[in-house]
């Protein structure tokens, strides 16, 4: 296999050529000179338009791509301009990079990716990148992504919630859909007017389409549903069907705590040390002190229950029927 073959494979490289190989003297980086097929030569950047040469540009240029190893890899190709009878003067479009992005196509999915999977110190220590450069790619795979996809085609049953971001109650509005579980749309704020524009975008179409839409019970949410998803019924999420259900349960127990805790009153102040063993019984101390600690018994399920929650749990079966009931019910 001939060297310029090899390259081209190991960097990935379609519908264009391998011309050179070399060492920058400055960093010691690969430096691969490239050429695009014949079939990609004068084409529109933006549009992809065959379009007659306008100019050289600003000469050649680079373009980072995946390491290999230890060592970081350009590319360097020629950047002339054509004039696009839509867009004007504009960089010629090359196969392994985006319109306007220093970074080739596949350095710049690998950064995405990443970005969802690790943390953003591990991102920018392992591409060695700037985390504004990761913001600037995401945004640059996002457009080409939407570009492809219609997010908003197909929407029947949807999940819709807010998620603080920042610190000072700053949130973002979140949509999902739940039959392909995807993320359809995110906005800043959360209010009837940020929902009302992903309703807007969908279309008054589409949105009778939509069958049910999950979510918590905020007024908000369910003014703009009602506006736009005239046929679509509003459910209740499981997230917060279950946390409002532990919240009752939690204060079921602090009742039943309390109203011992008010018996263990009435019966008088505790006396210092160990009582006598002829001391009279205190139930109201007694049930206070068995009570303590009794959430973390109520809300596991009963297989995941240690010794200890499941004896206190019998126990609260047998003594308090309200709050076992209300274990059960949860």
């Amino acid at each position: 296999m001939q060297n310029k073959k090899l390259w081209r494979r190991l960097l990935g490289l379609t519908r264009a050529s391998v011309v050179g190989v070399r060492e920058d003297d400055a960093d010691g980086s690969v430096v691969v000179s490239v050429r695009g097929h014949r079939s990609e030569h004068k084409r529109c950047g933006r549009c992809r338009r065959r379009s007659p040469l306008y100019d050289r540009g600003e000469g050649r240029r680079r373009w980072r791509s995946l390491d290999l190893g230890t060592q970081q890899v350009w590319l360097e190709a020629d950047a002339p301009r054509v004039k696009c009878a839509v867009h004007g003067p504009t960089v010629a479009a090359v196969p392994w990079a985006r319109h306007g992005a220093g970074h080739t196509r596949d350095f710049d999915d690998t950064v995405a990716w990443l970005a969802v999977q690790c943390s953003k110190t591990a991102v920018t220590e392992l591409l060695r990148v700037a985390w504004r450069t990761v913001g600037a790619i995401i945004t640059r795979v996002q457009a080409d992504i939407d570009a492809g996809v219609d997010r908003y085609e197909g929407l029947r049953r949807i999940g819709i919630d807010e998620i603080s971001y920042k610190r000072g109650h700053r949130y973002l509005t979140v949509v999902v859909d739940h039959d392909t579980g995807r993320l359809v749309w995110v906005a800043v704020g959360r209010d009837e007017a940020t929902l009302s524009r992903f309703f807007e975008l969908v279309g008054p179409q589409r949105c009778e389409l939509i069958t049910h839409v999950s979510a918590d019970a905020a007024t908000w949410i369910a003014k703009a549903v009602r506006a736009h998803c005239p046929n679509a019924v509003l459910c209740a999420d499981a997230f917060h069907v279950v946390a409002w259900a532990t919240d009752a349960l939690d204060e079921v127990r602090r009742a039943a705590w309390n109203d011992a805790r008010a018996v263990a009153r009435a019966e008088g102040r505790r006396p210092r040390g160990r009582p006598h063993r002829d001391a009279p019984r205190r139930p109201g101390h007694d049930r206070a002190r068995a009570l303590k600690n009794a959430r973390y018994a109520l809300w596991k399920n009963p297989e995941n229950l240690t010794d200890n929650q499941a004896t206190k749990l019998a126990w609260i079966a047998r003594t308090d029927p309200r709050l076992h009931r209300a274990y059960l019910l949860n």
